[in-house]
Parts: C-alpha cells; structure tokens; sequence
C-alpha cells in the first residue's frame, strides 16, 4: 500500500480534459489539423508524427485515452499541464 508520501501530486498525472485542450496543446506542439473523419481529427507534425483525437463535443477525454495520446506525442503529463497554463 502506498504512503502519502509516495502518491504522486494530481499535478502528474494527466486530468481528463476536453477536446480543445488537447487541441489547444497539439497546435502549440508543432501539429497541424490535417482532417477529420467522422469525430475523429487527425492532426500531423511536420516530423511525420500522427496523432488522431476523438471529439465527441462536451464529453471530456477520459484518462487512458489521455494518457495514450500523451505517449503518442512524447509529451508528459507536467509538460501537458505547462502548455495549459499558458494563456
């Protein structure tokens, strides 16, 4: 069993989010909106990464998908949180 000492800050892990943070993070990583395919968006980074985002309208992106595109993007959590902030 984990101590409170040891649970990481919520500031680690990746909340739930929406679909236009996300975008909002891709655009400022360097992606650009290539298409859309049902409610799917795709989004390419001029290094030939794909990344595909579900946009369901105000449905939130759950945490395992979040995580997931996270991966996809080589970005983590802190640096997902830092874009966000940034206004």
């Amino acid at each position: 069993m984990l101590g409170p000492g040891s649970l990481r800050s919520r500031r680690d892990q990746a909340q739930v989010g929406a679909y236009r943070d996300l975008k909002r993070v891709l655009l400022a990583k360097g992606f650009q909106w290539v298409r859309c395919e049902g409610s799917h968006n795709v989004f390419r980074h001029e290094s030939g990464r794909i990344v595909v985002v579900p946009d369901h309208g105000s449905e939130v992106i759950v945490r395992p998908l979040l995580r997931k595109i996270l991966r996809d993007l080589n970005l983590s959590p802190e640096e997902y949180h830092r874009v966000l902030d940034k206004k």
